[in-house]
């Protein structure tokens, strides 16, 4: 049975480069939804007039969602036709759209369930990208292995990705984020479920399209969604779902952490007030329960690296 290929594509602000992406689109794809986010440039009417493909659907958001939110609606529709793969493209000229079929041969060789694109897997290609936003990427991507588990992953905010149909059904669409945190959260609810998750290397395309991630916004919005979704994940994963050694170790980990500060800050600040020096045993007490609380949640996460890897290499080899 051959699979069904459905490609959504949000749109906002890319009328100058929309129709080209479109029209670059293989014939092995099945469906192109286009998501009109209200866009102020009428990139939806522009693709209904420029491109006469039966295959395209354009759909109009009747208020501007954010590119999350173009995506929830893309592939609520997708979803529709009970599709093999989705795949989810910007509208802007950056993702080449004939890497498709690299990436569901990537999917198709692992056993994985969603695939991303890593703009830097290249250290050459990495000229063409703008230097602040290789900082920013750098930055995002350290804060995401921890809220996503993904320890294997990098470039989380990638837009270029390819989802099995059968494990898009599994995830609690309006509960992602509807904002530019979008792929990032895709990947702490992928991990929720257990799926496999897969990096593909590429070169983005950087030209004249206007950007409309605002950087100073990212960086203050984004540290505060990993921490929560932190939370949430460890939470999930370790205490209602599962509870074990690594569990402990995170318990004792952060109460020896706690305590030692916390003893060893009160004892300072009264030595300071009464110009003595801290007891040599209370020294020693700090000390241990500091350097214990690190290695305990250190532990912690070099076993939940390790459980995300085992579980990777195991469906691999189904």
């Amino acid at each position: 049975m051959t699979d069904k290929i459905t490609v959504v594509i949000p749109a906002y602000k890319v009328a100058a480069h929309i129709v080209e992406v479109v029209r670059a689109i293989g014939k092995q794809i099945s469906e192109i939804i286009i998501v009109d986010d209200k866009c102020p440039q009428n990139s939806g009417l522009l693709v209904m007039k420029k491109c006469k493909d039966k295959r395209i659907k354009v759909l109009f958001n009747s208020e501007n969602l954010g590119v999350g939110g173009s995506m929830l609606v893309g592939y609520k529709e997708a979803l529709k036709s009970h599709p093999t793969f989705v795949v989810k493209i910007d509208g802007d000229g950056q993702m080449a759209p004939n890497l498709i079929p690299i990436f569901i041969r990537e999917l198709q060789e692992t056993g994985a369930d969603y695939a991303k694109g890593n703009r830097f897997s290249d250290p050459e290609s990495l000229r063409l990208m703008p230097n602040i936003r290789i900082l920013g990427n750098l930055v995002l991507s350290f804060f995401a292995k921890f809220s996503t588990g993904y320890w294997n992953i990098f470039d989380p905010n990638n837009g270029f990705t390819v989802i099995k149909g059968e494990m898009l059904k599994r995830i609690p669409l309006d509960k992602i984020s509807d904002g530019y945190f979008f792929e990032s959260d895709m990947l702490f609810r992928l991990n929720l479920i257990g799926a496999h998750v897969v990096d593909v290397p590429m070169t983005a395309i950087y030209g004249t399209e206007e950007s409309n991630l605002k950087l100073t916004k990212t960086f203050l919005e984004f540290p505060a969604k990993h921490f929560k979704n932190l939370l949430k994940r460890i939470t999930y994963n370790y205490f209602l779902r599962d509870f074990n050694l690594a569990s402990i170790e995170l318990v004792l980990g952060l109460n020896f952490l706690f305590f030692g500060t916390l003893v060893g800050a009160s004892s300072f600040i009264q030595a300071v007030r009464t110009e003595t020096s801290m007891s040599v045993g209370i020294l020693v007490l700090v000390s241990i329960l500091i350097i214990s609380g690190l290695q305990l949640i250190l532990s912690f996460f070099a076993f939940d690296m390790s459980i995300r890897n085992h579980k990777c290499s195991r469906k691999i080899l189904k």
